[in-house]
């Protein structure tokens, strides 16, 4: 494999993550809760249940199609068919203006959050093809620290050029939006759909012209027979392969914390502290440098250490920062044992509260991108280039399988209590068992090779 070729492959991931970034975790997703309707607890209930339809969805179908490929062979069609779908519908995400319906934002929301997701099953069954298992860690903590750079760039354009405070229609460098935004109608939220899709349409190219794809396979048609046999059997298999049977399981967990600590998270801190575009925005960027810096060094960490010690570092970092923020009232942090002083100073983030969110949000940067990471490359590490797609359709299994429990909980918990904080509690009970289950895990499982 070509420098080139992996280079294109890592690129994916750059393209990929603003969808996450802006769209998801921190401009589109807290202007949903915060400005799009009138009621932010019933508002974040429904981009909760919105994740949980999608994670369903992503559950069912990505071992039937992971299996497909392997029997279809090339990757690149089935990427641009959904790369098509989630880029049409975050083109449409521009007409969620306040007071509207919000059926179509969830709508659209969810076919790009599936199409993403889809999209990354066959992306990381390449994987295993670029390099060798013991540098497989390191190319995949570089290409989730480009993605989170990627991220982070189309934040700070976002932040520094689009976002207005609606009282003031000034960005943060004191100048009108471009375009003539409107800040009032939600617009220099609700442009970050069209712009997630642009930015994703031309860094993906590089994969598709530089990375090579296997030969083609069966035809179609005997591609999704063959391969649902080979899903079957995979099933059965994993019975006989009993480290990575632990393995996804307790992926199956820990990743659904980690999606809810993401999902979730800026929406949170939106209905919690009131803010805006601009706060939510600076917020996203701390987070994306911290975790570019966590990536790079965690490379090294799964290069060295190997990668199950990798993720159960990142884990507990990031049981910490969760119940951190669970623990954070206007007045006080660590469930009262320390007292905050409760005085306004003008500025961003002008409370002690918000002061000690950021801080418990640098843990999360730290760790969220590494958990999955070196996750991924555990993964591609103890299987073969073979049966790489029916694998990571399993391991894209294990990611969402349970994950609509994470979201359903805070759903449940929040209207049964009328607390977002009693919500986000519930993501360490998925954090904590998937750190419990992995301990039982060891760091090698690849079996002989035939």
């Amino acid at each position: 494999m070509t420098k080139r070729g992996i280079w294109g492959w890592m690129l994916f991931d750059w393209a990929a993550q603003p969808f996450f970034t802006v769209v998801t975790t921190f401009i589109f997703g807290p202007y949903f809760v915060a400005r799009l309707t009138a009621d932010p607890i019933s508002a974040q209930t429904t981009w909760s249940n919105m994740a949980t339809i999608s994670s369903i969805i992503i559950a069912i179908f990505s071992p039937i199609l992971g299996s497909i490929a392997d029997q279809s062979g090339s990757r690149k069609p089935w990427i641009a068919f959904f790369a098509t779908l989630k880029i049409a519908s975050l083109a449409m995400l521009w007409f969620a203006a306040p007071g509207s319906a919000i059926l179509w934002p969830v709508t659209f929301m969810i076919l790009a959050s599936i199409a993403a997701e889809f999209s990354i099953v066959f992306n990381d069954s390449m994987m295993p093809r670029l390099t060798t298992p013991e540098n497989v860690g390191r190319i995949s903590n570089t290409a989730w620290g480009l993605g989170y750079l990627g991220g982070m760039v189309v934040l700070i354009f976002v932040v520094l050029f689009l976002a207005a405070a609606p009282d003031k229609g000034v960005t943060i460098l004191g100048i009108p939006p471009l375009f003539g935004l409107d800040p009032a109608a939600g617009e220099d939220a609700r442009i970050t759909g069209p712009i997630s899709a642009l930015w994703y349409f031309v860094f993906i190219l590089p994969m598709f012209f530089f990375t090579p794809d296997v030969k083609k396979g069966l035809p179609f048609g005997k591609a999704v027979q063959s391969g649902l046999s080979e899903l079957k059997m995979t099933l059965r298999e994993l019975r006989h392969r009993r480290v990575i049977a632990r393995f996804l399981i307790a992926r199956m967990l820990y990743q659904d914390g980690v999606n809810g600590v993401l999902i979730l998270g800026g929406t949170f801190a939106a209905g919690m502290f009131g803010w805006g575009t601009m706060e939510i925005g600076i917020y996203g960027i701390i987070l994306n440098i911290v975790a570019i810096g966590g990536c790079i060094g965690a490379g090294y960490v799964d290069q060295r250490l190997g990668s199950r010690t990798t993720v159960l570092i990142s884990l507990m970092l990031l049981l910490i920062a969760t119940l951190g923020i669970v623990s954070t009232q206007t007045d006080s942090t660590l469930f009262g044992l320390i007292q905050l002083p409760t005085s306004v100073r003008d500025g961003l983030f002008s409370t002690s509260a918000e002061k000690a969110y950021l801080l418990y949000g640098i843990l999360i940067g730290l760790a969220f991108g590494p958990v999955q990471a070196s996750s991924r490359s555990y993964l591609s590490r103890n299987i073969t280039v073979a049966e790489a797609g029916r694998y990571f359709g399993i391991y894209a299994l294990s990611g969402r399988a349970t994950s609509f429990m994470a979201t359903l909980s805070f759903s449940i918990a929040t209207y049964a209590t009328g607390s977002a904080h009693v919500g986000m509690a519930m993501l360490t009970i998925f954090l904590g068992a998937g750190f419990v289950l992995l301990l039982r895990v060891p760091e090698g499982a690849r079996p002989p090779q035939s």
